[in-house]
């Protein structure tokens, strides 16, 4: 794809020493492997409302759905100046394009989950930062992580592949689609949607067929609302390895015994989680080409991102 790929990251993260104590928590794997493929849009929420560095520490209290922000020490409650500070800058970061955010885990500001809220001197995990849970609320098909969670090599491969995912969307809806265009969207997806949710897909299928009873707008706003919801459920090895036996139903009159009984095995390696998902992968890439599978060649599934970020080389 041609387009910039812009993600939101909390400045922090970046190396920048904007943290209440004067430091940074730079995060190498962002700058350094990310970096290569995505442009960052930094935000601290801290001191885009007007606070120091350094400054007092602060904490979440009260209410879980709507906590105060309130500083350690000298307790004064900031949460009307960072709840104004919220509100301004998501309708400025609506015309950056993001596809995507990563948040500092933990933060009061920016936490997305499992954020610490106290209530009579006693902290519970089932809060999220006040800028988090604003950029939630007014992008709710955004992709969203924490820094942290990041270094589960299932939740990256997930946020990863979502984030290049709305990419092409909103690469789609800037060529000013027609019904046709969407169809063969909604086709060179199928696999990709079939190894998140068949029951998504079949859903989406269903909408699809019905285009022409709805405006062409709210068709895209449904349809895309069911793309980025599919993709936020986990591709799981069960429902890779169908999409696989899938793929490899398309070689039946083509692949030997012997190549079919390989592939089966490999694919059963998958399934059984001894191999990672890139060796029957790129063993059946291989078939697409060797017998110039056109249908296949435009499958998303087959190369959702770029190969070099190894996303499917874990078990």
């Amino acid at each position: 794809m041609n387009s910039t790929i812009k993600l939101g990251v909390s400045t922090c993260l970046l190396g920048e020493q904007v943290r209440f104590d004067g430091g940074h928590k730079h995060d190498r794997y962002i700058t350094d492997v990310l970096g290569h493929y995505f442009s960052f849009v930094a935000v601290c929420p801290e001191v885009g409302c007007g606070l120091p560095i350094p400054r007092e520490s602060m904490r979440l209290e009260g209410d879980p759905a709507a906590p105060r922000l309130m500083t350690n020490k000298t307790r004064i409650d900031l949460t009307d100046q960072m709840q104004a500070y919220c509100n301004r800058t998501v309708e400025e970061l609506a015309a950056e394009d993001l596809c995507g955010f990563i948040f500092k885990k933990d933060s009061p500001s920016s936490g997305l989950f499992r954020v610490k809220v106290y209530n009579n001197g006693m902290a519970a995990k089932n809060g999220s930062g006040l800028f988090a849970a604003t950029m939630v609320k007014r992008f709710p098909l955004l992709p969203m992580e924490e820094e942290g969670r990041l270094h589960d090599p299932h939740l990256r491969e997930n946020f990863i592949e979502r984030v290049f995912s709305y990419r092409r969307w909103k690469d789609f809806l800037a060529e000013g689609p027609a019904l046709g265009q969407l169809v063969r969207f909604h086709t060179n997806h199928k696999l990709l949607m079939m190894a998140h949710s068949p029951e998504v897909y079949r859903t989406m299928g269903a909408l699809v067929a019905h285009a022409k009873e709805l405006p062409l707008p709210e068709l895209l706003q449904r349809y895309e609302e069911l793309f980025m919801k599919g993709l936020a459920l986990h591709a799981t090895f069960k429902k890779n390895t169908n999409v696989l036996q899938h793929l490899m139903g398309y070689f039946k009159h083509q692949l030997t015994a012997d190549e079919k009984q390989e592939l089966l095995e490999v694919i059963g390696q998958y399934h059984d989680q001894l191999t990672p998902l890139i060796v029957p992968i790129t063993l059946l890439r291989h078939y697409v080409r060797k017998y110039d599978q056109q249908y296949l060649k435009e499958q998303v599934y087959l190369a959702p991102h770029p190969a070099e970020l190894m996303l499917r080389n874990h078990v």
